[in-house]
């Protein structure tokens, strides 16, 4: 039997509503590439999609079809519900070929299923559906209307369903712990590299009810003159005294993930840098006490401008964005911003990360809160401190 995370009713409702979807935007068929979106419909969980991988979903078919490199149909049939006939593979001489494609054989499948016509649904901005893949669609599926339906099923993902929430919260014990382990490694003397080390270990080992898996992105480490950078990497220099740092990282229970930053001052912090630290605290807390299902997401954010603008200051940036599966290079679902314009109404079961930080001229903070929408509030999925942490 497949190794399945969810009970195949669970996929069977994805399914379902993802073909509602569908239905409303006239399509036929949806080719996807995105390996959330291929993890969420049909279970499939193996590093496959460095080669063109898909899953097609037809209203027309029961279930969705498979398709991929020949050898990695072996984790179709140990990870999905799909039946055999659903899980089809191209041959290895289409691998990284000079003269052929994987889109070709593809292009057979879907002729033998009578879905190469019609209106077909393609994720033109996912990170894994390049232009080539779609020429090669065009020319090979030349009776098709192709329509973009990149955030079609990331849409469907945006409320959580109850299991899907639990992985989350294993997710925050995950990343609790890793970011325990990063505060007690960080000292004056330590190189950065060692610190992220233990940061690896503590994310893999994951807690004693669950372990963890490979986060979507490598811990953003920013040391020094690199706290003005959101999104820099670590050395293997030292840690020097009297500086801060900012650590963004996640954790990830079965692909679900749980991000959080936190901001570590070795040393004793300057009153101006306390201040700062303040601000965002107190813009944080009240952001997450006004937020309740029916707000809108810009209205959160709306709530934190006018927080940090007491203290004088600003966040170009959005303020954060829903979370929940995620495959590389990003945990966020690329759906619902925290951030002006965005009128997308907050339902219990969706999730976002509160990305509070503040990028200056020349220093940074980021003190942030994962969150699940519930049904009278929110529900923080980390426990960590929300305030600055100063190791002297």
């Amino acid at each position: 039997m497949p190794a399945l995370y969810f009970a195949k009713a669970e996929y069977k409702a994805r399914l379902g509503a993802t073909k509602l979807e569908m239905q409303r935007l006239g399509l036929d068929t949806l080719i996807l590439s995105d390996p959330a979106n291929i993890f969420y419909l049909t279970g499939f969980d193996a590093w496959a999609f460095y080669a063109p991988l898909f899953v097609v979903v037809s209203c027309n078919e029961d279930e969705p079809i498979w398709i991929g490199r020949f050898m990695d149909a072996v984790s179709a049939r140990d990870t999905t519900y799909l039946l055999e006939q659903n899980i089809r593979a191209y041959p290895d001489s289409f691998v990284q070929s000079s003269t052929s494609h994987p889109v070709q054989p593809t292009s057979e499948i879907l002729r033998e299923r009578s879905l190469d016509k019609g209106n077909i649904g393609v994720e033109m901005g996912a990170y894994y559906y390049t232009a080539r893949i779609h020429a090669e669609f065009v020319n090979h599926l030349p009776n098709a209307r192709f329509q973009d339906a990149e955030l079609l099923v990331n849409r469907v993902r945006l409320v959580k369903s109850a299991a899907e929430q639990a992985y989350m919260r294993q997710a925050g014990h995950i990343v609790d712990a890793a970011m325990a382990a990063a505060v007690e490694r960080c000292a004056p003397g330590v190189r950065e590299c060692d610190v992220v080390a233990e940061i690896y270990k503590a994310q893999i080992s994951g807690s004693l009810e669950a372990g963890g898996v490979y986060t979507t992105s490598p811990p953003h480490f920013c040391a020094g003159e690199r706290v003005r950078t959101p999104h820099g990497l670590w050395t293997d220099q030292p840690l020097i005294k009297n500086r801060p740092l900012n650590i963004e990282i996640a954790g990830s229970r079965l692909h679900y993930h749980c991000p959080i930053s936190r901001t570590v001052f070795l040393g004793t912090p300057p009153d101006s840098y306390r201040r700062l630290a303040e601000a965002v605290v107190e813009g944080l807390n009240t952001t997450m006490d006004s937020i309740r299902p029916g707000m809108a997401a810009e209205g959160v954010e709306l709530v934190w401008r006018r927080s940090i603008a007491k203290h004088g200051f600003e966040k170009e940036a959005r303020l954060g964005y829903s979370i929940g599966l995620g495959f590389p290079p990003t945990w966020g679902e690329r759906t619902a911003s925290l951030r002006p314009g965005d009128k997308t109404v907050l339902q219990p079961g969706m999730a976002f990360h509160c990305m509070s930080g503040l990028w200056l001229e020349d220093t940074g903070i980021a003190i942030t809160q994962s969150f699940l929408v519930t049904d009278d509030g929110n529900e923080p999925l980390t426990q960590f401190e929300r305030q600055l942490i100063a190791k002297s």
